[in-house]
């Protein structure tokens, strides 16, 4: 059997399908997998036991992207296509791929050309209700025959990326410290964005008043922000990745080496989850509800506007919903997550059961 499975467009949502991936691997035990995924994401999987091998889009327009895509697919002769995606793009490449059997959410007006359909979910009125886009992937894996698959996401790094961020760790001098890792970018667009001037003030405060060190991550994208940041934190133990040769899997290696994440609802929030390290999310402009990960170690936090959340990429009004969100209030959950965990390994000796730090939650 050949199997190709469409994953989704986005870095956190690549994560929160590792559950559904991981279930459908197993279950389908001897087949070979093929995964169909954008270049700039391949970096999310990499190093995973999954895929016998990757196809990715070819040509820079909408028209050779899909051609490419479907004429390695009829030539793997693909038996059962799994598509992540809700796109008609993608029910249309694994159509003209000859995808034998092609399973998916039945939107964007595409039912016609799946062979199995799930319906998401609507309210009353035809409106898409907000729900976990990880329990929609696992429904898919469900109705495939697998076991259930669970909240457990997987992300994994290469030897390259361990020693890439180990030695930025021994020439910081960070070995043996806690260091704390912000992550101020956001892809979905600038509403996501939290000020400058708030994450530097973070930042200053967690090295002076906590004894952590600062690392401030960011892609390609971010550098100029993240070299802003540590410039207005003006303390030598804050640092950044701007300067180094940045890639998803760095930002993993990183991302599981620190003691804390602090970030936007973006990608490495979700690296967080599946590395099991404590995370505390700003949400701003974006629905809590539809990137949950039932992580235990995870606080968000959101302030409560008259206009949001409203799912928009660039605020049209005053940002409130960001700008709102005080430095002080972000400091005292990184305290309380980070005592937490402290309180997790004590109770974990005593016998006793700690409080999941997703329960902490402000206006959720």
């Amino acid at each position: 059997m050949n199997a190709a499975i469409f994953l989704p467009n986005w870095v956190g949502d690549v994560v929160m399908a590792t559950p559904a991936i991981a279930a459908l691997r197993k279950h389908f035990g001897q087949a070979r997998f093929l995964g169909v995924v954008r270049p700039n994401l391949v970096g999310v999987i990499e190093g995973s036991p999954w895929f016998d091998e990757l196809i990715l889009p070819r040509g820079r327009d909408w028209t050779q992207g899909v051609a490419s895509v479907a004429s390695q697919l009829r030539r793997a002769r693909i038996d059962t296509a799994v598509l992540f995606t809700n796109s008609f793009r993608s029910a249309f490449t694994a159509f003209l791929g000859g995808c034998s059997r092609i399973v998916g959410y039945a939107r964007d007006k595409r039912s016609w050309m799946l062979t199995y359909r799930l319906r998401p979910l609507r309210d009353e009125s035809g409106r898409f209700l907000v729900a976990p886009v990880i329990d929609a992937y696992n429904t898919l894996a469900l109705h495939l025959g697998t076991a259930d698959p669970g909240y457990r996401m997987q992300v994994f790094t290469t030897p390259g990326d361990e020693t890439r961020a180990q030695e930025f760790w021994t020439r910081h001098g960070w070995d043996g410290q806690r260091v704390v890792l912000l992550n101020p970018g956001a892809a979905y667009g600038a509403a996501k964005h939290w000020p400058t001037e708030h994450w530097a003030e973070l930042a200053r405060r967690l090295v002076n008043e906590c004894d952590f060190k600062a690392l401030v991550l960011c892609g390609p994208q971010d550098r100029t922000l993240a070299r802003q940041i540590v410039a207005a934190a003006r303390h030598p133990s804050v640092a950044s990745l701007a300067d180094e040769e940045v890639s998803l899997g760095l930002t993993k290696a990183c991302v599981r080496r620190g003691d804390l994440l602090v970030t936007t609802d973006s990608g490495p929030r979700h690296f967080a989850a599946a590395l099991g390290r404590p995370v505390v999310t700003l949400f701003g402009p974006t629905h809590i509800g539809w990137t949950e990960t039932y992580h235990p170690l995870a606080v968000h936090l959101q302030e409560q506007v008259d206009c949001g959340p409203c799912q928009l990429r660039t605020c049209p009004l005053d940002h409130r919903c960001m700008t709102q969100l005080s430095p002080a209030t972000v400091l005292r959950a990184a305290s309380a997550a980070l005592a937490a965990i402290s309180s997790s390994s004590s109770s974990a000796s005593r016998g006793l059961r700690p409080l999941p730090l997703r329960e902490w939650r402000r206006g959720a």
